[in-house]
């Protein structure tokens, strides 16, 4: 099983962690570099999703791929991210999964105790409840979070449907650069599958991973099922 810290290779090759360098300004500008070379495998991504001829029929693939995994059927408590824009399409599957007896939970962008982004877990109950917010993704009314009966802790789910810029055969990630699913993904129990959802377009050979990312156990394109490393086990702890 593959360690989850791994190093870019820009650290790796240097000898050390860059946060950590002993010349502020030779860090800074590795730094920066490497941010860089992160947008631009975004930007081809991004151009990838958008230029995909026939999202409906590729999403309605990937997704029966999914559903039929026994990881999924075996999972009680689902969180699925709601589709927006050009992403891999999920709504369909969820007003699905509702039917059924799961518990699906949707997330919502929201902010932590010291201000860092932060997804709020919602037991969803219809798709009626969802209204548009931050960057016009379906969310739950912003009057109805916090509510004790509307929360799910991160320990309860089972399974997590993972959206992407881009994802590497290898479960590598890259998101939106926002840290939202970073956080999220690093408090969830070590048992909980998380299997990312995208595009074949989207799937790049090159994505470097940050001691703080977290690779997917699976990703599923319209084609097939790639095969993540899994991850070392962490005790996730939580407080009532």
């Amino acid at each position: 099983m593959v360690s989850l810290r791994w190093l870019p290779p820009r650290i790796s090759r240097a000898g050390g962690n860059l946060r950590s360098a002993a010349n502020p300004v030779q860090r800074d500008i590795a730094l920066s570099d490497y941010q860089k070379e992160k947008e631009i495998l975004r930007r081809r991504a991004y151009d990838a999703r958008n230029g995909e001829k026939d999202q409906e029929t590729c999403s309605k693939k990937a997704v029966k791929i999914l559903v039929d995994l026994d990881e999924y059927k075996e999972a009680q408590t689902v969180l699925w991210y709601v589709d927006a824009r050009s992403e891999m399409q999920t709504q369909a599957a969820i007003e699905a999964a509702l039917k059924t007896n799961k518990r699906i939970v949707v997330p919502y962008c929201t902010k932590g105790e010291k201000g860092e982004n932060k997804l709020g877990l919602w037991p969803l109950q219809s798709m009626d409840e969802l209204v548009a917010g931050k960057w016009k993704i379906l969310e739950p009314p912003r009057e109805e979070w916090g509510k004790p009966e509307r929360q799910v802790a991160e320990s309860e789910l089972d399974l997590i449907v993972v959206p992407g810029v881009a994802f590497g055969r290898d479960g590598a990630r890259l998101g939106n650069g926002q840290g939202y699913y970073d956080r999220l993904l690093a408090k969830v129990r070590s048992d909980c599958k998380l299997i990312g959802l995208c595009y074949e377009s989207q799937l790049l050979d090159n994505i470097t991973m940050e001691p703080h990312d977290v690779p997917v156990d699976k990703v599923i394109t319209e084609a097939r099922v790639y095969e993540g490393p899994g991850r070392v086990e962490t005790e996730v702890t939580t407080t009532v």
